[in-house]
């Protein structure tokens, strides 16, 4: 405590970073910030933008970067984005921002980005898909997995999807993001040996639109497969994230 203490004095550590070491969170205008979580499980903690006002956005996104030299940002809206870059230019200027989609990744040169010997295919039935599948993208990104990348293989025409088949095999995890009726993740369940998570997106409409009959089609799979919520690209990224790091383990 006394050299945690006498860091705050001399300089050396903020307030901030001395309370993320004591209590695990920071407490601050915007709310509180879970400093520990990928420490304790594996996947930081994601600031979601949407419903946030600006500020709230950068003062969070500057407290991720002030106690864990990174910070992970999902579905942000442009101008949140411009903001964010706006501000980070005078209080974090050598940090990187990296943007897919609404997901945003931040990390100064202190950040010491973790690799995993392991291989996440992430999967989209068409390109309608693409942005949800692009959160879970980067959590995997960001985590650092190998991501290899299909899309645009939905069921309406089989042979795209066929002619895939040896590439998913190869993943040792598989997102598949997929709206409508969601029937791409359960076929690619049955032609694979590798664990599935089946991301519904609220990309169909009339009868089961928004995702309720991708989402019932996919927990009623005849074929062995995992199911988030619908739109839950950070879900299913944190998820293949800790069978990616299972993988990495045994190899290792």
């Amino acid at each position: 405590m006394r050299e945690l203490l006498e860091a705050v004095a001399d300089g050396s550590l903020s307030p901030a970073q001395a309370q993320a070491q004591l209590q695990g969170y920071v407490t601050d205008d915007a709310g509180r910030f879970d400093a520990a979580r990928h420490d304790r499980r594996g996947i930081p903690e994601a600031i979601l933008a949407e419903g946030k006002s600006v500020e709230q956005v950068v003062t969070l996104a500057e407290t991720a970067l002030e106690t864990t030299d990174r910070a992970l940002l999902t579905r942000i809206s442009d101008r949140q984005y411009r903001t964010l870059a706006s501000s980070l230019e005078e209080s974090a200027p050598d940090a990187t921002l990296e943007r897919r989609g609404s997901t945003v990744r931040v990390y100064t040169p202190a950040h010491e980005p973790p690799t995993l010997e392991a291989t996440v295919g992430i999967v989209t039935a068409g390109a309608v898909d693409e942005g949800v599948a692009d959160e879970a993208h980067v959590v995997c990104a960001d985590a650092g997995a190998t991501i290899d990348r299909v899309d645009d293989i939905g069921v309406a025409a089989l042979d795209r999807t066929l002619d895939q088949v040896d590439r998913l095999r190869e993943a040792d995890v598989l997102i598949v993001a997929a709206g409508r009726e969601g029937a791409l993740p359960t076929v690619v369940a049955g032609l694979v040996d590798t664990p599935v998570i089946g991301l519904p997106v609220s990309s169909g409409y009339g009868h089961g639109g928004d995702g309720e009959a991708a989402l019932a089609g996919m927990l009623q799979s005849c074929t062995v497969l995992s199911v988030v919520n619908v739109d839950a690209g950070f879900v299913a990224g944190g998820q293949a994230t800790l069978i990616a790091r299972a993988i990495d383990a045994a190899r290792n």
